[in-house]
């Protein structure tokens, strides 16, 4: 048995924070009924085509769902939704601010139809800001620029963060609420929102700048306050290296670089000094490993211990060793594509990607209301 089998999510969601959220709910067996706008359904699934013709971000986020398609502000919608809302146990939404407490989909409005459903709002700024929340504008209040990119030029993240923060805390925030039900009896309202996932991921950077004191410098692919940690030249491309201890540093300056007196130089043998030095020791560093292949400097710092990496690009992901035995496959609108198993699930669901509406008719039958009807009414 899953461990969320016999639990019903209704998901008024677009994009990717909720969306990711509820495809982890349904990833651990729950049933996951994804409300989209007949016809062009989530806009995410416009953001691209680059799966096979289909969105990059939708196929990620949204497998193991039910579509259905309806019209939220038909006049006929009204009733199933409150034909949904007496089923779920689960209730996800991250439309745009007001629009849920329009639809009759407030705490108040859920909690006094169906006291046992939990509601996740996902919003960008909390409750009451009307203002607009896409992951670059988060990134941006939330600091996240300022220590990310080059010492020159401040970068964004390369994948949604402030989406993906908010959407894991809102997993975990229901699955909380799901033990708090089983002993109080009663759903809880769970409010997320991007910008304060966000700032929890920026709790180091924070702490490290309190009180006045400078943020750390942004360091491009190196670590803005230990070294050497980052990417360093070998004759054949670059390696990612780093040292976290003394100890490490003893074990490079003897098994890796051959100057075992470079240990004990007080010029470097603290972290505080070789990071003030960095130029000087990068220099020596990549001076050893200029006629070394990346291969040759990664088995001596895996001989003496100490952490190392190959840069690779987004494209070896699909044939790294570490994730190998983790591919499934699962059926999409454009033939089965491959899916990583979620971590930490040993039997997830992987069920397929679906059309726009796939499921539109047997959910609303399954509530009792005539599909036909609800088509030609222009509901669905």
């Amino acid at each position: 048995m899953r461990p969320l089998e016999g639990i019903t999510v209704v998901a008024f969601e677009h994009a990717i924070a909720a969306p990711f959220a509820t495809r982890q709910m349904a990833d651990m067996g729950a049933r996951v009924i994804k409300i989209e706008r007949p016809g062009t359904g989530d806009f995410a699934r416009g953001y691209d085509t680059r799966a096979r013709g289909l969105s990059s971000h939708f196929v990620w986020t949204n497998r193991s769902k039910e579509s259905l398609a309806l019209d939220l502000k038909h006049p006929e919608a009204a009733g199933v939704l409150d034909a949904l809302m007496d089923r779920a146990d689960v209730v996800v939404q991250n439309l745009a601010p007001g629009a849920a407490a329009r639809l009759g989909l407030g705490w108040d409005a859920v909690h006094a139809r169906n006291r046992l459903a939990i509601l996740c709002d996902i919003s960008g700024y909390g409750p009451g800001s009307t203002r607009k929340a896409y992951d670059l504008l988060i990134q941006a209040e939330a600091g996240l620029l300022s220590v990310t990119g080059t010492p020159e030029v401040p970068s964004k993240a390369g994948i949604s963060a402030a989406d993906i923060a908010a959407g894991m805390y809102a997993l975990t925030g229901v699955l909380g609420a799901l033990i708090q039900r089983g002993r109080t009896g009663q759903g809880t309202h769970v409010e997320i929102s991007m910008m304060g996932a966000l700032a929890e991921w920026m709790g180091y950077p924070m702490y490290y700048a309190m009180d006045g004191a400078a943020a750390p410098p942004r360091a491009g692919a190196a670590h803005p306050t230990i070294y050497p940690y980052g990417p360093f030249r070998a004759a054949d491309g670059q390696v990612i290296l780093g040292l976290q201890n003394p100890r490490e540093w003893r074990a490079f300056c003897e098994g890796v670089l051959g100057e075992a007196g470079l240990a004990d130089d007080p010029d470097f043998a603290s972290n505080t000094a070789r990071a003030t030095r960095s130029d000087e020791l990068r220099t020596r560093i990549e001076t050893c490993f200029a006629d070394v292949t990346c291969a040759e400097v990664m088995e001596r710092l895996d001989a003496v211990g100490i952490g190392n990496a190959r840069l690779r690009d987004v494209g070896d992901l699909w044939s790294h060793p570490a994730l190998v035995e983790h591919w499934h496959e699962v059926d999409t609108p454009a033939g089965p594509m491959p899916a990583l198993a979620p971590p930490g699930q040993s039997d997830p669901r992987m069920d397929p990607v679906p059309e726009v509406g796939a499921h539109s008719r047997a959910i609303l039958e399954e509530l009792g209301f005539d599909a036909d009807r609800l088509a030609a009414s222009g509901a669905i």
